[in-house]
């Protein structure tokens, strides 16, 4: 190997490309540094220090997804030091908010105190509805770490609920910037900064307004992003946990892109949708509608046979009823007005090859070039 370009992590020796981080060259050999704020295909911050490495001839630790690799480094991942401070960085993140994911340390009446608490201004008594599935909690019982009391902080936001979409717990929130770099580098829409300074930081929308009054088009980006319990979608918050559904990959139906997803399902109903991240072609993007668009799937409104309407009214009918009915309503009125008095709206809620087959319909049969998509149906 060329030692040129090589570096030595836990005294194996790897290669690396001009440009790459001490935690690229990690992940690629399959060697686990622990992260929370790094989000990949945004600019690496360094800002939560979870990442950090010992390495030889540096006097401090060095955050591993910030950290250039040059050759002859030297690197440990699990040192004393390393261990330490990241023991110490989580218990910090701990004691900070309301992170009741059983694992606060707090004796048996501080406890409940602290639980009464969180249940106040969570108007529950569940725990974190991120449990089970938050990278924080992953890493306190990975280094078997709980909060402490006298390092408590408390979070002077409140809670905010006024969309239809997301959950803003700003006392969950353990400002990794995720969110910020996931709306503002991968998405694009600048919605959402950080803002205030101190004690008082938060993460802002505009000059601080709720996200229904800002520039958000609620993509939910944000919510995919986040590693912890202070973005969570608002239909699924505390109604489902993640042992308890099964994920089944599909592709999204609202437009052409074809959009990796997968369908979180309990009891045989869609409860939440995620994007299938390092999937093409977006790789775990996903619009608004392909996020939280999925209560029509189970709805009671559904129709599940064809209806006519007569004296006002509708009725059931079997499907050659039906199809007749249409067939001969078109034929008269091309046979009185014309093929060009005919208009077809197609939707985005069906598939590629549906959408096709209706404009060949149209095209061919009807002898019309009257067809458009209506993204509402």
């Amino acid at each position: 190997m060329d030692t040129q370009q090589a570096i030595v992590i836990n005294g194996n020796e790897f290669s690396f490309k001009p440009g790459e981080t001490i935690l690229t060259v990690a992940r690629r050999n399959d060697i686990d540094i622990p992260t929370l704020c790094y989000l990949k295909g945004a600019s690496p911050t360094g800002s939560c220090r979870i990442c950090v490495v010992e390495v030889q001839g540096a006097d401090k630790l060095m955050p591993a997804c910030a950290t250039p690799a040059f050759a002859n480094m030297v690197i440990q991942t699990e040192s004393i030091r390393v261990v330490e401070a990241r023991k110490l960085i989580i218990k910090l993140m701990l004691s900070s908010g309301n992170h009741n994911c059983a694992i606060s340390g707090h004796g048996e009446e501080s406890w409940t105190d602290f639980q009464m608490h969180v249940q106040k201004d969570d108007d529950s008594s569940e725990l974190c509805p991120a449990w089970g599935d938050c990278r924080l909690q992953d890493l306190a019982y990975r280094y078997q770490v709980t909060g402490d009391p006298s390092l408590e902080t408390k979070i002077a936001y409140p809670m905010e609920t006024a969309n239809p979409f997301i959950i803003r717990d700003f006392s969950r929130c353990i400002q990794c910037g995720r969110c910020v770099q996931a709306c503002n580098e991968v998405q694009v829409n600048n919605a959402i900064k950080f803002g205030y300074s101190g004690l008082k930081t938060k993460i802002i929308a505009g000059d601080d307004k709720p996200l229904k009054d800002s520039d958000c088009v609620f993509c939910g980006e944000c919510v995919q992003a986040c590693p912890v319990g202070a973005l969570v979608e608002k239909d699924g918050r505390y109604r489902v946990r993640p042992w308890e559904t099964t994920k089944v990959r599909t592709t999204c139906n609202y437009c052409g892109v074809g959009c990796q997803l997968y369908l979180h399902v309990k009891d045989n109903k869609v409860v939440r949708v995620t994007g299938v991240e390092d999937a093409a072609p977006n790789y775990g993007s996903l619009c608004v509608k392909g996020r939280f668009g999925y209560d029509f799937i189970n709805s009671s409104q559904r129709l599940t046979h064809p209806l006519i309407r007569e004296n006002g009214e509708f009725r059931d009918a079997t499907w050659e009823e039906a199809l007749d009915y249409v067939a001969g309503k078109l034929q008269g009125i091309i046979d009185e007005h014309g093929s060009n008095s005919i208009g077809f709206l197609t939707s985005a809620r069906v598939t590629n090859e549906e959408n096709y087959i209706a404009q060949k319909f149209v095209r061919a049969a009807l002898k019309t070039n009257n067809i458009d998509h209506c993204a509402r149906l």
